[in-house]
């Protein structure tokens, strides 16, 4: 945005600091600011794409496009036995779950896995439940109510426990139904997990796994 300066504006900038002249301009343009031209143009636009063709393919088609991935099962027994080959598939050994009923099916399927403070730094996978599914953005909304707040972003690779009830369409669908459940008791951080951790600072070079975990994947059970 172009500003018009008066010289009489300049004169007096030359007897102010770099730090007066700024605060003065953005003093400036909220003053010729008007209300009505803030977000007036957007109010009649439709912000999200309608869900189709249905929430669950929807929802694996988004995570999958931010390198998520999503696994269906039809009963908690398919699922868990699932688990544990891909587990077994990837080597993986070093396994954290702090969720109770989450862990009560690892030791019925034979899941060898910790929940305790000494082994939590050499996790290679973090195992949690979530708040909900966001079907449009491929998203996991998560609590500190759900795993504490550390197991969403220190394991390498994070997997998600859901279930098709948890899928809702839209971003604002999941934080209203939040508000709704825990009203005046809300969870110290509600956090949204879309695909792996990236960044492109570094050269304008995708990396992924930069401040978080490497790898999401969501398996849920759709019964």
């Amino acid at each position: 945005m172009k500003m018009k300066i008066k010289k009489n504006d300049l004169i007096n900038e030359e007897e102010l600091s770099s730090r007066e002249i700024i605060l003065k301009k953005i003093s400036d343009i909220l003053c010729t600011r008007t209300s009505e031209t803030i977000f007036s143009e957007y109010f009649s636009h439709q912000i999200y794409r309608e869900i189709a063709p249905d929430m669950l393919t929807c929802f694996m088609e988004e995570i999958k496009a931010v390198s998520g991935e999503c696994f269906v099962h039809d009963s908690p027994s398919n699922l868990f036995v699932a688990l544990k080959k891909f587990l077994l598939g990837k080597g993986f050994s070093k396994i954290h779950c702090r969720n109770e009923k989450i862990t009560e099916y690892l030791k019925s399927f034979d899941i060898p896995f910790s929940s305790s403070e000494a082994d939590f730094e050499i996790m290679e996978v973090g195992i949690t439940d979530c708040e909900f599914l966001v079907a449009r953005t491929g998203s996991v909304i998560v609590s500190s109510f759900n795993s504490g707040r550390k197991m969403n972003i220190f394991p390498p690779v994070h997997i998600v426990i859901a279930h098709r009830s948890q899928l809702v369409s839209y971003l604002d669908d999941a934080y209203r139904q939040i508000l709704q459940k825990y009203k005046n008791n809300l969870p110290s951080l509600i956090s949204t997990i879309t695909g792996p951790s990236r960044t492109s600072d570094i050269e304008k070079t995708l990396v992924l796994g930069a401040h978080g975990p490497k790898q999401l994947l969501v398996f849920l059970l759709d019964n």
